[in-house]
């Protein structure tokens, strides 16, 4: 007995569907930017090797603090679970949105940062006052600051962009609204970030295209402040004493500690490593292994090709910014790229200069692969504005059409 053809219906119906499938996948990201590609790509490969360092470098403290060797980087895993997701919710979002919540975005992270410094709901860390309890949960406004500021920034360009070559009426309420928020931060001491958040204020500003004279008054007198903030306190001059000795051997003194557990971690992983696991200075030795040293871990079970390829990724990453920032098309586009930029790539360069000896210590953490789960949500928040500027909506609408145009042929329907 012959055995009766299979129908192709089937067939043809699933691959009809695979076909949707596809098309509605690509609706709601519509990567089709190479420059959306290459940011998000790199993002999404520095959180997901931020985890896996995070899981190696906070191992040994986790379970002394916590009693498991996986709690603070399952902590850490999700933050990641909903910081992705907001960034490309973010990426979504049209201008229009951004300029309608940048006043209140600003207004309520600056009065969060007011309940830090001036109610008992402030906690020291560190020495410095920079982290809000309410309940049990615990998160820093100032980085939620660094983000209400992007957006401001591209709002307040959008409206006087013709008066930037005006220092008084245009570049003056810039800096004194965003300075008044640096401030706050200032005040809980925490010096490490006001530098980026000043350096991404006035950055933002030169790359945008404001003359270098009309920003010399303000970077004086931010570096003036900056030098006489340094110096009024015990612990900080401690530190750059410590950052400026030729040889800082001291082992008693713990400034000098961090320093040279810093290098030795170096040292100790050569050109290829100890392998990933295997950190020695983990163990308590090096303070702030998963945060704001974690580059030195890097470099300890990775050698210098892992500390090389981080550093070359986020080259990367500045590159893709640049390409964002080059194809911008609106003020708003062009100011909050510039702002994500500086804010990013300028605190890794700090970061992984701090670990080498090139500054002080400023702790301040490796942008989307140090351990903190409040820098992770608003630097991927950032990217995610940035992202939503680097879309091109008429290019996406063009290749959904020729999806459904190829999806309708396979499934033997003329294509609309």
């Amino acid at each position: 007995m012959a055995t009766p053809p299979r129908s192709t219906r089937p067939a043809k119906a699933e691959a009809a569907g695979v076909s949707a499938a596809r098309i509605r996948l690509g609706r709601v990201f519509r990567v089709e930017s190479k420059d959306y590609l290459l940011l998000l790509g790199t993002t999404l490969f520095l959180v997901v090797f931020g985890l896996v360092m995070v899981l190696s470098s906070s191992s040994v403290e986790s379970n002394l603090e916590d009693g498991g060797f996986f709690v603070q980087a399952t902590r850490q895993g999700l933050y990641a679970l909903f910081g992705v997701p907001i960034m490309l919710i973010a990426s979504r979002m049209p201008e229009r949105v951004w300029m309608t919540i940048a006043w209140p975005l600003l207004i309520v992270s600056c009065v969060l940062q007011l309940l830090v410094v001036a109610t008992p709901l402030g906690i020291t860390v560190g020495g410095n006052t920079n982290w809000l309890a309410i309940g049990s949960v615990q998160f820093q406004p100032s980085e939620l600051i660094k983000v209400a500021l992007v957006i401001w920034l591209g709002l307040i360009v959008t409206k006087k962009q013709a008066l930037l070559g005006d220092f008084s009426r245009g570049i003056l309420p810039i800096l004194l609204v965003g300075g008044g928020a640096i401030a706050l931060v200032l005040i809980g001491g925490d010096l490490g970030t006001v530098m980026i958040m000043g350096a991404m204020l006035l950055g933002a500003l030169f790359l945008i295209g404001v003359r270098f004279r009309l920003l010399l008054p303000p970077v004086l007198l931010g570096s003036a402040v900056f030098v006489i903030v340094a110096v009024s306190s015990d612990s900080r001059m401690r530190r750059i004493t410590a950052f400026l000795q030729e040889n800082c051997t001291q082992f008693d003194n713990e400034d000098c500690w961090q320093i040279q557990h810093g290098r030795f971690a170096l040292a100790n992983g050569g050109v290829f490593g100890v392998g990933l696991g295997n950190s020695t200075a983990k163990w308590s030795w090096l303070p702030a292994a998963d945060n704001d040293f974690i580059f030195a871990i890097i470099g300890e079970e990775l050698g210098m090709i892992g500390a090389v390829v981080v550093i070359g990724l986020f080259v990367v990453l500045a590159v893709a910014f640049a390409r964002v920032l080059r194809a911008a098309r609106t003020p708003f586009a062009k100011a909050v790229t510039a702002a994500v930029l500086v804010w990013v790539v300028g605190q890794a360069c700090v970061n992984i200069g701090v670990v080498l000896g090139v500054f002080p210590v400023l702790g301040v953490p490796l942008p989307l692969v140090s351990a903190g789960g409040t820098a992770l949500l608003t630097t991927l928040f950032a990217i995610g504005v940035v992202l939503s500027v680097a879309r091109d909506p008429e290019a996406a609408t063009r290749a959904a059409a020729r999806a459904e145009a190829r999806a309708a042929r396979s499934a033997g329907r003329p294509a609309r």
